[in-house]
């Protein structure tokens, strides 16, 4: 910076709206959003979830009315996450691999319903499904083991892809498996399903209210720090991200959102791909319990959360706030 004081003043710039918006660096549109959905058994269905205020599960006839209201907001994709009734679920969440479950029915529902105008992303893990709650098959010890789980995981996702899923977004976090699924998406004719991989995924206390929702909190036995990345690395995030990107990732994931933006610059930075981050239900409950207890407009803690992702470095952003967004944004 070579001029100074009055000659430059930052603030001429900020004068006006018009001006503002000329120089404003980064946009949010409804494009930029990811909309994350649970999906329950039942026709007619919307279930509350306690935890996360304004979010349901849904039967797959209301997944489909979703998926509509998110082409007329603008939306381009959705997110899809079971919730298993008890009863399916099993030590080797052998409902993962029926081609008539909760996902597959709801992937065909939103085809149906909107065709090609929504995307349609899809978790691979096993812990919708695991009576343990754990992301993975696990031995006599409850240790995760990881090549036998994906094994397991190739099979979910090639159940996915053949029900109609566009994305492929495997959350497990274990090694090895993008390449496995990029080799069997290859071999089964499916050469335009994306990879997202959760190259950073972290074992973080912010998933409270997500394994709610999935009815896997009650379920979980030990934790999924073998798995999920320590939160104090972040030099680990690179070469996580590097292997998943090597081994066929089209693009990569940060998670949580908020408290790991500078793993999302770095990876940026680092990569040049595209880089999403899920702005995880924990997040999303502190800016309702915010706004609920007149710390916060609501409006307003909303769009400057989700920029700041934007000026991180985000391709896009998974966020259960996506349909209060894109109406706020299209206002």
């Amino acid at each position: 910076m070579t001029a100074s004081y009055p000659n430059l003043r930052l603030r001429r710039a900020r004068a006006s709206t018009w001006s503002r918006a000329l120089y404003r660096e980064n946009v949010l549109t409804p494009a930029d959003l990811i909309w994350p959905l649970f999906v329950t058994d039942g026709e007619e269905v919307e279930e509350p979830v306690a935890s996360l205020p304004g979010v349901s599960r849904w039967s797959v006839d209301g997944i489909a009315a979703r998926a509509k209201e998110a082409v007329r907001l603008g939306i381009p994709c959705l997110a899809l996450f079971p919730n298993t009734q008890p009863g399916r679920r099993s030590d080797d969440g052998a409902e993962a691999l029926n081609p008539d479950n909760l996902m597959c029915r709801a992937i065909k529902a939103i085809k149906d319903a909107c065709g090609g105008d929504i995307g349609i992303l899809t978790d691979v893990a096993l812990d919708p499904y695991t009576s343990h709650g754990q992301d993975g098959l696990i031995d006599e010890a409850g240790y995760v083991v990881n090549d036998d789980t994906v094994a397991v995981l190739v099979d979910q996702a090639l159940n996915q892809a053949e029900a109609g899923a566009d994305v492929i977004a495997p959350s497990d976090m274990m090694d090895g498996r993008v390449k496995a699924i990029r080799m069997a998406l290859e071999m089964g004719g499916h050469h335009n399903v994306q990879i997202m991989s959760y190259a950073a995924k972290y074992a973080s206390a912010f998933y409270g209210p997500f394994r709610d929702a999935v009815g896997s909190g009650g379920l979980l036995k030990g934790d999924k720090r073998s798995y999920q990345m320590d939160p104090a690395n972040g030099d680990e995030a690179l070469r996580e991200v590097a292997l998943d990107l090597a081994e066929g990732a089209d693009s990569v994931m940060v998670k949580p959102g908020l408290p790991y933006l500078d793993i999302v610059r770095r990876v940026k930075e680092r990569f040049e791909v595209p880089v999403f981050a899920y702005q995880v239900s924990g997040e999303y409950a502190m800016i309702e319990a915010a706004a609920a207890a007149g710390a916060g407009d609501r409006d307003a803690l909303v769009l400057e959360t989700l920029t700041a992702f934007k000026r991180a470095g985000c391709s896009g952003v998974l966020t259960y706030h996506a349909a209060h967004a894109a109406r706020l944004l299209g206002a």
